[in-house]
């Protein structure tokens, strides 16, 4: 045919239960080459180094309802982000979170006082939250980002994705949450150039990404369920093969959660990824811990550690644990069940014996010996 055309739309594929469920329009297919410096697949994965930030962070959330300003705090943290990243972003899958938290925009929050190296704050400094005109509503982002794109970058090219996470109560606002999210990912997009003119250079724009997570609302047959909404070129009439490169700019992400109760599903990355978003998003359950550690550790942060007199959020939680009991005054059984409660808090997170030691005889005002002597015993 002498005209060609081609039609691009967005498409959709829809995970769940560990099973494709369908898409509408043409399939996205693997991701592109990477370029040479841009980085490696990682031979293993294992638990992120968490920092205090985080700690404090995941502490803040413990009695809340899961979803107020604070709790939305959690997102701002990289080894939260990374998590998430991993499970649902296509551009990293086959890295490790450790590597993906590299590939987060590297700029910091901090305070007038020093941070030690135990201490890397990594909570994000984003793009602008906010996008305002005049006599146009204040739309406000939760958690905006950056990050590499490492199929897109190498060769001292950096290509970025930019990526939104919003964390909802409810899947049914009044509206669907599908138009909402397409409507922040055209903002998005287009916020990425200023003033429009013959001139623009349409090639900068860079993909952007929408991840919604839902927590309640959510009807039956839909919880624990993930769908992406993406760019598809869906058909072509004569020679024409556009790069998906080109087109291939806006992705919306729909994480639905739905119960207390946590149902896996069989996808084990998404899976990982749908558990951690559970614990943190509803409160605090008993194997809570548990969960977080699978993608969290604090225990090689040796500079955190050393602190551990001045901790604050989770640490100084998991300490207070084992101080309630031994706070009631004449019960000699409440003092041991409180010096039992620490010595295994501190043990679960894999602190060294001799600072157990130490904190042990300074909460209780044993000696170096008595404090050995009673760990012994557990």
């Amino acid at each position: 045919m002498e005209n060609e055309n081609t039609q691009g739309s967005m498409g959709s594929t829809q995970g769940g239960m560990g099973a494709a469920q369908g898409s509408i329009g043409a399939t996205q297919g693997g991701m592109e080459p990477i370029p040479e410096g841009a980085g490696s697949i990682p031979e293993g994965t294992g638990a992120i180094p968490g920092s205090m930030e985080v700690l404090n962070s995941l502490q803040i959330t413990e009695g809340l309802e899961g979803l107020d300003q604070a709790s939305k705090e959690l997102y701002k943290n990289k080894e939260v982000l990374a998590v998430i990243l991993k499970g649902v972003v296509r551009e990293f899958e086959g890295y490790s979170c450790r590597e993906i938290m590299d590939f987060i925009e590297a700029d910091s929050i901090t305070d007038a006082e020093e941070v030690s190296p135990g201490r890397t704050n990594t909570r994000i400094v984003g793009d602008d939250k906010e996008y305002v005109a005049l006599n146009e509503k204040l739309s406000q982002f939760d958690t905006k980002f950056r990050a590499v794109n490492p199929g897109l970058s190498g060769g001292g090219v950096v290509v970025n994705l930019h990526v939104d996470i919003e964390a909802q109560r409810t899947y049914r606002p009044g509206y669907p949450v599908e138009k909402r999210g397409i409507y922040y990912l055209a903002r998005e997009l287009s916020a990425q150039l200023s003033l429009v003119t013959k001139d623009t250079d349409y090639r900068c724009l860079e993909k952007c990404y929408s991840i919604w997570v839902c927590r309640d609302d959510v009807p039956k047959d839909e919880r624990f369920s993930i769908s992406f909404i993406e760019m598809a070129n869906t058909r072509n009439y004569g020679k024409c093969h556009p790069a998906k490169k080109n087109y291939d700019l806006l992705s919306l992400v729909i994480i639905r959660l739905g119960d207390e109760a946590f149902r896996g599903i069989g996808d084990k990355a998404k899976n990982d990824m749908m558990e951690f978003l559970h614990a943190i998003m509803y409160p605090h359950k008993e194997d809570f811990l548990d969960i977080i550690k699978k993608h969290i550790s604090f225990s090689d942060n040796e500079e955190l550690w050393k602190e551990v007199e001045h901790m604050s959020g989770l640490g100084e939680s998991i300490l207070e644990e084992g101080r309630k009991e031994g706070r009631k005054e004449g019960r000699k059984e409440g003092r041991k069940e409180g010096m039992e409660a620490l010595v295994d808090s501190l043990r679960f997170l894999s602190i060294p014996e001799e600072m157990i030691e130490g904190q042990l005889a300074q909460r209780y005002q044993l000696t170096s010996e008595e404090a050995r002597s009673f760990m012994g015993r557990r």
